[in-house]
């Protein structure tokens, strides 16, 4: 039979105050361990999709960028738009190449050629817009580095509107994508 074993001096008051104080110091530690810039490979495992100061109206789900050991490669997420307006994203920039510039796959002649997209990408009021090989991505070009599978790629894009959006891609390894290039361009 379950015995009960009843502290004495243990109030119900008291019980509550010890609860309210352990919460509270709970809550502390994880809002110092918020802050503390903690590099552990936990807090690697996962991209950021942190916005900068000016509080982009986008957020950026899953991102990664292609390996490469070559002049260029390409950066895929989603963009999800958090607003009730259209939000367009007009350039970007990255901390591993010379150009970035926002592309499409279109298909000219019956070939998939990529080329830079006129206009940005437009999310519209509430949706998503999803980059992804032999579509829309941003494009690095003139790298500075190979950019090998697990390396972290911290990319910045520009909207219409002067706000900015920074992330960080994981690179890995991606063999797809076989599409031709426009003058000018060499594969990456």
């Amino acid at each position: 039979m379950p015995t009960t074993t009843t502290v004495p001096g243990r109030s119900p008051r008291l019980r509550r105050l010890v609860a309210a104080t352990a919460l509270g110091a709970i809550s502390l530690s994880a809002l110092v361990a918020c802050g503390s810039g903690d590099s552990s490979s936990a807090a690697k495992a996962s991209p950021s999709t942190a916005v900068t100061a000016d509080a982009a109206p986008l957020t950026v789900k899953d991102p990664w960028v292609k390996a490469s050991d070559t002049e260029m490669t390409g950066v895929f997420a989603t963009l999800v738009n958090t607003t009730g307006a259209k939000v367009t994203v007009v350039s970007g920039t990255s901390t591993v190449s010379a150009k970035t510039e926002l592309h499409e796959v279109a298909d000219v002649d019956g070939k998939p050629t990529m080329r830079q997209k006129a206009g940005g990408f437009v999310i519209p009021a509430n949706a998503s817009h999803e980059l992804k090989p032999g579509s829309d991505h941003v494009m690095l070009m003139g790298l500075t580095k190979a950019v090998k599978p697990g390396d972290e790629v911290t990319v910045t894009l520009t909207l219409d509107d002067g706000r900015t959006l920074k992330f960080t891609a994981v690179a890995k390894a991606f063999a797809g994508a076989k599409e031709d290039y426009n003058a000018g361009m060499t594969k990456g």
